[in-house]
């Protein structure tokens, strides 16, 4: 989502563009990024264990206030910086045409981005057997995570809703995380490291991609670094489009789907 090169009006030749600048002060930013390792190393804390109980309705109301903070801070930076909030959006049309054409990139990206999550996990465990001398598959016995993902699949099923009322709040949170998440880590801190990389996109999408990958404490660090693979996706989605809706998008069903996934297995006792 940077500026397209200026033109000089007398000889018609493209000026080179001048680097982009800071959306809000350096001590705003450290105290965000700050916040969102404390609030994962928190989260990691309290959701771990084989026997952590999860009250999902506190858990969900919880998330979305810390959401809601999130964006009263990045509003506030901008405002020390006179940057419009909505400018961290992009290029946001309000017709029905853009609308559906952002849906249809958000579905393409959704399904590419979780064949390429599963090529590097299924790489990982490759290459995880093979450090640790261990065979892929053992003959009589069933395929199995280890205990590290046994975890994680154990504290993701305890956050997925269980019941109507649950699942009513779990919808709107993945719309609010959507939201909040792609303002804060594609449109906020994206933009701001590239601007203190004097305008190289790549800087700001590897260390936005990282905080999102920090961010997810809870998940274990496995997930955690393919969580940062896919921020560094949706990072890709928003200079592709010049917006951050598309992601948006992907980014809500995305965590809608997998609670709702998880639920159901769980209902099955697949889990």
């Amino acid at each position: 989502m940077q500026p397209e090169h200026p033109i000089d009006s007398q000889t018609n030749q493209e000026l080179p563009a001048s680097p982009p600048a800071p959306v809000a002060p350096v001590w705003h930013t450290i105290i965000l990024v700050a916040g969102i390792i404390l609030l994962s190393s928190a989260g990691a804390a309290e959701l771990s264990g084989p026997h952590a109980e999860v009250n999902r309705m506190q858990t969900y109301a919880f998330t979305a206030g810390t959401e809601l903070c999130l964006l009263a801070w990045v509003y506030f930076g901008l405002r020390l910086r006179r940057v419009p909030f909505w400018s961290l959006l992009g290029s946001v049309s309000g017709s029905l045409r853009s609308i559906a054409i952002d849906i249809g990139i958000a579905f393409a990206f959704w399904i590419a981005s979780l064949f390429v999550l599963a090529n590097i996990g299924l790489f990982w465990t490759v290459i995880e057997a093979a450090v640790r001398h261990q065979p892929l598959f053992t003959p009589g016995r069933q395929l199995a995570p280890d205990a590290a993902q046994q975890q994680t699949l154990h504290t993701l099923t305890q956050l997925a809703p269980a019941n109507g009322p649950e699942i009513l709040a779990w919808i709107g949170l993945c719309i609010l995380a959507g939201i909040a998440e792609e303002t804060v880590f594609r449109g906020y801190l994206q933009r701001q490291f590239t601007a203190w990389a004097r305008g190289a996109a790549a800087v700001g999408v590897a260390i936005s991609a990282l905080m999102f990958g920090l961010a997810h404490g809870y998940q274990g660090l496995r997930n955690m670094v393919m969580l940062a693979v896919f921020g560094a996706m949706f990072s890709l989605l928003a200079l592709f489009r010049r917006s951050l809706r598309p992601g948006i998008f992907a980014h809500s069903w995305h965590d809608l789907i997998a609670g709702l996934v998880l639920a159901s297995l769980r209902a099955l006792h697949k889990l």
